[in-house]
């Protein structure tokens, strides 16, 4: 109450002082203080606004911690007994000062202070105050607050391992009891193990060393090693913790699998020498004492041997080699056809390289014998004139010889599927007919003639013209000279008429027979011949020469004109006043006088 009436009376006073009566009013403050201050705030006491704000009650904390600034940061970190209020209160709940020089404003004993407010909580041994006394931690020249919390801070004096093991004691021993070890192994980077979790800690920790203990097995097998170091010293790729005699070592996991015979043979049969690591892999290096081919077949013998038997050949052919072995060849020695060095002289997969020597056509019909011969023997032909080539064999094509057409080397010289080219000196007509013998003859039989003038020609053969023999017509040469269609190409020296009748003698004749007439006047002309004029001969009309085509005049006049007793007074037209059958008829009704 003194306190509150105290800053109630310095604001009324603050109010009602004038301007200029600053250093008054710090006296009137100091003259209404409530009491002297505590002796450690005595050299601020004549300063009041070291601890208070004018007006403002609530800026006293923050005065109170810009001294205090251990305090302040207890505060914003939440540490110590201070940071841990789980309300912020104002410093002056717990300190109030103006009570004299002596008094006691953090009233907190040994009895009545809380550790669990602090950073170092009290645990085990340390809670019990008949075991532990503050002082055993914390020492007078020293501040409770910036007592160190670590264990060998106060330990170090029990510290049997003299620092050895680091200064982390809680790692190992707890606060019930020094003796008491709570270290789980497991939780370092080396957990223990079978035969491990038995050895005493100095088995491998020797002179208390645990900092920087090696995890390498052989750092502590060295002297167990019976391989002298010569194996390395990865002891784990061979042995475990289980037990140092037993290998779990399996080899199936390494780079070399064993497998068959392999399974049952000795390391040291392999391994030659006692470093492991260097041991080969390859078959060669092992088994070169044993290999018949001296080399020849070089030295992948995997590739045809098995590790169940030597003896065992597993290549196959077929599948391992790009040239499969069918009929003959599969029986084949492997030595037949691999002469020299297997993989360093590469086998020729030809069938001339192998078989130059069986070529009874001496290369003529090239080197690629699987074009005609077969595997399943030499003897068999598998070659289809019909399927592999443009040109079929027909008729007596189908028994000739390869030799009859194929003169020179087959694929070199193009052999020509012309008819001339094998036949020219069967050709009796010596090319007078052209060169393409195809046209007329047949691959059945030579003398045989399959050309068919009515269907390949567009003149056909009737009549007497069928009987004919081809020379009657084609008199030059067949295909190079156009043989003419007409008759009187052919027929002009049977030509009795002289021409006089014209050249288109099919106009008359028949093709039947020459002598044949079935020329009708009436019918294929415009000039009936009737009366009189039946019956005359051609010649009576047609009295002049013609070359193609009869084109005599149909007048009267015309053939008449030394009858015309009118002497052409009654025009060219007779036929209208005189009858055909008699000239002196003169036709009834007829107008003398027409045509004048």
């Amino acid at each position: 109450m003194l306190a509150s009436l105290y800053y109630l009376l310095i604001i009324l006073f603050g109010m009602l002082m004038p301007i200029g009566t600053q250093a008054w009013a710090d006296n009137v403050e100091t003259a209404l203080m409530p009491g002297q201050v505590i002796e450690g705030h005595a050299k601020w006491e004549e300063d009041c606004t070291k601890c208070h704000k004018r007006f403002d009650k609530a800026a006293q904390t923050m005065l109170c911690q810009d001294c205090h600034k251990d305090i302040r940061t207890d505060v914003e970190q939440k540490l110590g007994s201070h940071g841990r209020f789980k309300e912020q209160r104002e410093c002056k709940e717990c300190h109030t000062d103006h009570k004299g020089r002596t008094e006691n404003i953090a009233p907190i004993t040994e009895q009545t202070f809380d550790h669990e407010w602090t950073d170092f909580p009290l645990k085990g041994a340390h809670a019990d105050p008949k075991k532990v006394e503050c002082k055993a931690c914390h020492k007078p020249e020293i501040k409770y607050r910036n007592t160190s919390s670590d264990c060998y801070a106060c330990h170090k004096k029990d510290d049997k391992h003299k620092g050895r093991v680091g200064t982390a004691c809680v790692d190992c021993h707890t606060d019930k009891s020094w003796k008491e070890i709570r270290f789980d192994h497991d939780k370092t980077r080396y957990k223990l193990r079978n035969k491990h979790a038995e050895v005493s800690c100095k088995g491998c920790h020797a002179n208390d060393r645990y900092k920087d203990t090696p995890m390498d097995c052989y750092s502590c097998h060295k002297k167990d090693d019976k391989h002298k170091g010569q194996e390395g010293t990865k002891c784990e790729d061979c042995h475990d913790d289980r037990s140092w005699k037993k290998t779990p070592f399996d080899h199936n996991k390494s780079r070399f699998p064993l497998m068959g015979k392999h399974a049952k043979v000795e390391c040291k049969s392999c391994h030659l020498t006692p470093a492991f690591k260097d041991a080969p892999l390859d078959c060669y290096t092992c088994h070169k004492k044993v290999d018949k081919h001296k080399g020849t077949y070089g030295e992948k013998c995997e590739t045809c041997h098995s590790e169940s038997d030597w003896k065992i050949i597993m290549f196959d052919h077929d599948l391992h080699s790009k040239y499969p072995l069918r009929g003959r060849h599969i029986t084949t020695k492997c030595e037949s056809c691999h002469k020299g060095h297997l993989y360093k002289d590469k086998t020729p997969a030809d069938c001339n390289a192998c078989h130059k020597k069986d070529d009874k056509h001496k290369g003529r019909f090239t080197e690629k014998c699987e074009s005609c011969h077969t595997e399943r023997s030499w003897k068999v032909l598998l070659f289809d004139h019909d399927r592999d080539t443009p040109y079929r064999l027909k008729g007596y094509h189908r028994k000739t010889k390869c030799d009859g057409c194929h003169k020179g080397t087959l694929y070199k010289d193009k052999t020509p599927t012309d008819c001339y080219a094998c036949h020219k000196k069967d050709d009796i007509h010596r090319s007078n007919f052209g060169v393409k013998c195809d046209k007329c003859h047949a691959e059945e039989r030579w003398k045989t003639v399959s050309f068919d003038h009515d269907r390949d020609t567009k003149y056909p053969l009737l009549g007497k013209h069928r009987a004919a023999t081809c020379e009657s017509c084609h008199k030059g040469r067949l295909y190079q000279d156009k043989t003419p269609t007409d008759c009187y190409a052919c027929h002009n020296k049977d030509d009795v008429h002289r021409r006089r009748l014209g050249t288109e003698c099919q106009d008359c004749h028949s093709l039947r027979d020459w002598k044949l007439w079935d020329f009708n006047h009436d019918t294929r002309t415009r000039f009936k011949l009737d009366g009189g004029h039946n019956g005359l001969d051609c010649y009576a009309c047609h009295t002049e020469r013609m070359d193609k085509k009869v084109n005599s005049s149909s007048s009267c006049v015309s053939c008449h004109k030394k009858d015309d007793k009118h002497e052409g007074s009654f025009g060219p037209q007779c036929d209208r006043c005189h009858d055909t059958t008699l000239w002196k008829t003169v036709k009834s009704g007829s107008n003398i006088f027409r045509g004048r």
